[in-house]
């Protein structure tokens, strides 16, 4: 059966699309991103409620489907509860290198509408589209080509949001999914607005709503019809300032196109606290494997190593190093890495987080190397590459070192609990 097969094709928005003049900003968010690239898949567990995420005891919800969703799943949930709310769900361990991949081409399809694309997560981006309407046309017909396009070139759905500002365009998307395109038209930005609840604001958490119920303010509309002074004395002059102008939708922030990631890294939350170093290194030289293929995806490699060390009582500690060269090497970075960790006083104590990271980036090509006095002709890097043509073909994790292997076996299947 064909992708085309599978999966319900978007369909036109419900109703008219209103007037989008002076409507040049796009919000997309890709629908159960997580669970939407599993099902390309995996097309069997379509229609079925379906959760990504940590399996272990800590793990917590990545990405639920929409069937999930209907049962109070929902994502940054941890994951013992959303068993309990759907014991039906099929759980999936996630798998970040594929759907960084899928992410990058979808931002892809973006970039070929226009160069003002600002990235805020791997499923979503805001885009300026007011250079593109004379060769594309109006911004609601550049929203449905790319709901096509995405639908079309990678199988997924996403929901547009089509307004005058970023603020606007995000909250439009939210409310038109899954599968949909909203315009919100710029001469009806109030009234659009003015009911919703206060927490749709952006800077409004839980300590803001209390604070502005306890005010009597409960939606958008209450909170823009009281004086700015008083916001300010209430809330504070920048967050008092900010909350008044998005309840009037005033929003001025630019698109601004993001460059490159300044830094590759991976965590992971033990199922229970860890103090044996054994152990502790094993986890460094897993997450050390997953930093450096993604690197070397990426076509990058960095001078700073850091790793990142949380007790049992939360606490965190962090401490890098900075290499003569830029390296895109697993093997450097895990032998770093570990120094840091043995250096760090925490051998011995109990964990319950460790993560490995990889910063100040440079283009892998502009990277110069000297090889080391125990490196090999063919050494490291070339073993990674090689390992990297065996996973893009067999699957991550069809090569792996020893010394994860019984973690595995241990594992059941070698899945990763990084939920991230």
């Amino acid at each position: 059966m064909g992708r085309k097969q599978q999966l319900p094709r978007p369909g036109p928005p419900p109703g008219p699309p209103g007037d989008d003049t002076g409507c040049a900003i796009l919000h997309v968010d890709m629908d159960a991103f997580f669970v939407g690239v599993e099902l390309l898949d995996r097309p069997e567990l379509r229609g079925r409620p379906v959760i990504v995420g940590g399996t272990g005891t800590r793990g917590v919800v990545a990405s639920a489907s929409y069937e999930a969703r209907e049962y109070g799943v929902h994502s940054a949930m941890p994951m013992s509860r959303a068993r309990r709310l759907c014991p039906d769900a099929v759980v999936l361990p996630p798998r970040h290198d594929r759907y960084a991949r899928v992410s990058a081409a979808v931002m892809e399809i973006f970039r070929s509408i226009t160069p003002l694309v600002e990235p805020l997560a791997l499923d979503e981006a805001f885009l300026d589209v007011a250079g593109a309407r004379r060769r594309l046309g109006r911004p609601a017909e550049i929203a449905r080509m790319i709901r096509a396009q995405v639908f079309e070139q990678q199988g997924l759905t996403c929901s547009v949001g089509v307004a005058s500002t970023k603020f606007v365009a995000k909250l439009a998307s939210t409310r038109c999914k899954p599968d949909g395109m909203l315009v919100v038209p710029a001469d009806e930005v109030r009234e659009f607005l003015h009911p919703l609840p206060v927490a749709a604001l952006w800077g409004v958490g839980d300590r803001t709503e209390e604070a502005l119920t306890r005010l009597g303010l409960r939606t958008v509309g209450q909170l823009a019809r009281v004086p700015l002074a008083t916001l300010r004395r209430e809330l504070g002059h920048a967050l008092g300032t900010r909350l008044h102008d998005l309840a009037w939708g005033r929003d001025p922030r630019p698109v601004v196109p993001h460059g490159p990631d300044k830094s590759i890294g991976a965590e992971e939350t033990f199922d229970a606290d860890v103090d044996d170093p054994d152990t502790i290194r094993r986890e460094l030289l897993r997450l050390s494997e997953k930093v450096g293929a993604r690197l070397r995806a990426a076509g990058r490699a960095g001078r700073t190593v850091s790793v990142k060390l949380r007790r049992a009582d939360f606490t965190t500690l962090t401490r890098s190093r900075t290499l003569r060269e830029p390296t895109d090497v697993a093997r450097v970075i895990y032998v770093t890495a570990c120094e840091l960790y043995e250096a760090s006083g925490l051998d011995r104590v109990r964990l319950r987080l460790v993560g490995v990271r990889v910063e100040n980036l440079i283009p892998a090509d502009r990277a110069v190397r000297q090889p080391t006095l125990d490196e090999p002709e063919t050494g490291w890097r070339e073993a990674e590459r090689a390992v990297d043509r065996v996973s893009r073909r067999f699957g991550s994790g069809a090569v792996r070192p020893a010394a994860l292997v019984r973690r595995a076996w241990d594992d059941g299947d070698g899945a990763e609990g990084d939920a991230r």
